[in-house]
């Protein structure tokens, strides 16, 4: 009979013992997960299934180099501890570097506000699927596709490390993302929505309205003009507030994007300013509910609050344990992977901007021709540069939210965009739709807020003016 998660806690400790000496640092990693995945497009199922994996990831470091290996037989352990060792035998010719952690004797689970997903049919979240599907296409004719998608999974893990750490969490995640084509002519326009849950199946259950006004959007946006391409003010909601302190600065803080490259580090300085005084930013698994909450990373650090920006000014940035030591700082609970088959990276957890004192409302004054924009459609950055598209956008008109535009881009520098932004509202939302890609691992479960902000010079995308 294959070897159990549970059967396999006293087999770690007597291989730690073992060959924790051939090693400076060692850690064994167990899982086991179960999910669903539902995919409709067009009406037609292209997905249906679920699934339960078990499986495991040694890290070996010895001289700074690592050697990693990742298996599916809990019963061939010990063979792929030895190649992973060797690896980084192999390899290291250096220091090994890793900022001291108290060991953690621990057993702790993510807490459900309601139902969890796994007390759900399969039957029944093929329903709710083909519910939403006929949302999409009930909206207009010129809906032309659709496209629905359902994941869960729920995630068991064992941790333990040379230094002591005998660590047990678990917890469920939960997905949908939904989307509308609408045609007219030659003209094609899409609305999306995502959104997520470690909480409850019931977040996911009740998504009409958020459903209907995807598909809305597209639809309306057929008649609208594309903006004129031009620097404006803008005005942007906390969606895409959210969106850009992830996608555009969240990045350039985890530690490894500096320490691997001299170029970044010497531009995020600590202590340099990037904003103004009244701009806060933070990221952490500390706070409860979100998506990219946890108690403890997969290193056995616990996760903690991490301010990147007091008053405008960079104060800190992201840490694995590796990255805090090479760089002399404190480890911040960020070693993050997507499951056993990829080692711990340093990644965002729920990142935001703090809320600001100016009135929504009040963001608008004084602007003789800008733009608001809201939601988002996607998305792109590279190093200091990023473009992101609106869901849905307005000019701005003497102080007022005029005409609906569509096509509509932003685009610049990241620490240009901070330094020009010129108020900030205050207003706040929670975005749990975030599933964050890095080095291979795509769909790590992340939150983003943010209040909406005004800022100044921001390239506009659009149709040229003739």
């Amino acid at each position: 009979m294959p070897m159990t998660l549970d059967d396999a806690k006293t087999l770690l400790d007597e291989l730690l013992t073992r060959y924790r000496a051939q090693v400076d640092y060692l850690a064994i990693r167990l899982e086991e997960s179960e999910g669903t995945d539902i995919l409709l497009r067009g009406g037609k199922i292209e997905a249906l299934s679920e699934g339960i994996a078990l499986g495991g990831q040694i890290r070996a470091c010895h001289k700074g180099g690592w050697g990693f290996a990742s298996f599916n037989r809990i019963d061939d352990i010990r063979a792929h501890l030895e190649r992973a060792i060797a690896a980084a035998r192999m390899v290291g010719d250096e220091e090994t570097l890793l900022a001291e952690v108290d060991p953690v004797q621990a057993v702790r689970s993510l807490p459900l506000s309601g139902t969890d997903p796994r007390r759900i049919a399969l039957a029944d979240k093929k329903a709710l699927c083909d519910r939403y599907a006929d949302i999409l296409r009930s909206v207009d004719d010129r809906i032309a596709t659709t496209s629905v998608r359902y994941g869960d999974n729920a995630q068991r893990i064992i941790l333990m490390t040379s230094d002591g750490t005998l660590l047990e969490q678990s917890w469920v995640d939960m997905e949908m993302r939904f989307a509308a084509t609408a045609r007219s002519g030659e003209t094609v326009q899409t609305g999306r929505e995502t959104t997520g849950s470690r909480r409850a199946y019931e977040d996911l259950a009740g998504l009409d309205h958020q459903v209907r006004s995807a598909a809305q959007r597209a639809v309306d946006a057929l008649a609208l003009p594309p903006v004129r391409g031009n620097t404006y003010t803008v005005v942007i909601d906390p969606i895409l507030s959210g969106l850009f302190v992830h996608e555009a600065f969240g990045h350039l803080s985890e530690a490894d994007m500096a320490y691997e490259n001299p170029d970044i580090l010497e531009v995020m300085t600590l202590g340099r300013r990037f904003g103004p005084k009244e701009l806060q930013i933070f990221d952490g698994a500390a706070p409860e509910g979100h998506r990219g909450s946890y108690y403890y990373d997969d290193e056995g650090v616990p996760a903690t609050t991490t301010q990147l920006i007091e008053d405008g000014v960079l104060v800190g940035r992201l840490h694995s344990r590796e990255t805090a030591g090479k760089l002399g700082e404190a480890p911040t609970g960020n070693a993050r992977c997507l499951s056993y088959h990829y080692p711990p990276i340093v990644r965002m957890t729920n990142t935001w901007i703090e809320r600001g004192n100016t009135p929504v409302d009040q963001l608008f004054d004084g602007i003789q021709e800008g733009v608001y924009a809201r939601n988002w459609l996607g998305g792109m950055t590279n190093g200091e540069m990023f473009t992101f598209t609106a869901g849905e956008a307005w000019m701005i008109r003497n102080g007022k939210v005029a005409e609906p535009v569509r096509d509509v881009t932003l685009s610049g520098n990241v620490f240009t965009t901070l330094a020009d932004i010129d108020a900030i509202g205050d207003d706040f939302f929670w975005d749990e739709s975030g599933g964050c890609g890095k080095g291979g691992q795509s769909g790590l479960a992340v939150g983003c807020g943010g209040p909406s902000l005004r800022i100044r010079d921001v390239v506009v995308g659009g149709e040229a003016e003739l």
